[in-house]
């Protein structure tokens, strides 16, 4: 279907996307919120509850009773932030898809310049922070993240993009439905559409709950998305073993020789030393090869639904809605 073909959300309606993880204190403000400022389209809104522990699911479940707007999915446990929208956007059922976390740190009204920009031809609009309201060091971790992403690895990223954002859900569920290994829906995004861009809006600090972004998450976030779009780290890593041991072949023989100082057990070491990096970069590098076209398992499994979930995505569910989609 054509850009052009494709109608905007205030012509056929908008799916909101909440994912959720331990945010009982946030659901009925965010839910209120989005429809107060939002109220205005045809909507409907997804609450992906990620695991959570805390009774978040049963505050879903309320709103869900209380609105037929709401539906909800619940996984079997905490399989993260990818996963929880990556489900939410597969079962949007509307044109476009708009990803708001439940805490509320991105306005509800600031959707509206998302809209706008998008009436422009894109298929994906993010929005990006201009008074960003988080620690230091989380702000620090970010501008570093997007620096080796984008000026060292050269990996296509839209500049300054978050998880706010509009998107196409036809192109929404492609990318889910790539199952990569290391789904990173900002850079995977360019690789399908170059009709992307990004919009400045307004951030607020976190008023209730605690927030489940780390700089653990961060760092692994980084590393699944550096060895995952770019194969320069592998590569590095590689060439690296091959001239340690090259170099190490070399310091061995002029041991042996007699051109080095040193005694006959230190030419050996270095020699078997030689031996195991050149092994190291051979796994490295088939480990990358090979493991990217191995099975894995599904980046989500769902217990309890208020919409039709496709039994590949089911595990021990309890919702009354099973069939499949």
């Amino acid at each position: 279907m054509s850009a052009a073909a494709v109608p905007y959300p205030d012509q056929t309606g908008l799916t909101v996307v909440i994912p959720c993880y331990n945010e009982v204190d946030n659901l009925a403000h965010s839910y209120a919120e989005i429809v107060a400022e939002l109220g205005e389209f045809d909507l409907e809104l997804i609450f992906v509850d990620d695991g959570s522990t805390d009774g978040s699911l049963d505050v879903i479940r309320e709103l869900a009773t209380s609105d037929p707007r709401v539906r909800y999915l619940s996984f079997t446990r905490n399989f993260g932030f990818e996963a929880a929208f990556s489900a939410g956007y597969r079962y949007a059922s509307k044109a476009w898809v708009l990803h708001i976390d439940a805490d509320q740190q991105f306005p509800a009204a600031e959707a509206h310049k998302l809209i706008a920009a998008a009436k422009a031809g894109y298929d994906a609009v993010f929005g990006v922070r201009t008074n960003r309201q988080d620690p230091m060091l989380r702000r620090w971790g970010t501008a570093a993240f997007h620096f080796l992403g984008r000026r060292v690895l050269r990996i296509e990223i839209p500049r300054g993009a978050t998880a706010f954002r509009l998107v196409r859900s036809e192109l929404a569920r492609r990318i889910v439905d790539l199952r990569l290994g290391t789904p990173y829906f900002l850079a995977t995004v360019p690789r399908l559409t170059n009709r992307y861009t990004t919009v400045p809006v307004a951030h607020r600090a976190r008023e209730r709950g605690e927030s489940k972004v780390g700089m653990s998450f961060l760092s692994s976030h980084a590393i699944e998305l550096f060895v995952g779009f770019s194969r320069r780290l592998s590569t590095a890593a590689s060439v690296a073993c091959l001239l340690a041991s090259g170099i190490a072949v070399l310091l061995g023989v002029a041991g042996a020789t007699g051109l080095l100082g040193g005694t006959a057990l230190t030419a050996t070491l270095l020699v078997l030393l030689a031996v195991a990096l050149t092994a190291l970069s051979l796994t490295v590098r088939s480990l990358v090869v090979v493991g990217a076209g191995q099975p894995r398992p599904r980046q989500y499994y769902v217990r309890e639904a208020s919409v039709a979930v496709d039994e590949a995505d089911l595990l021990l569910c309890t919702s009354p809605t099973r069939e499949a989609v």
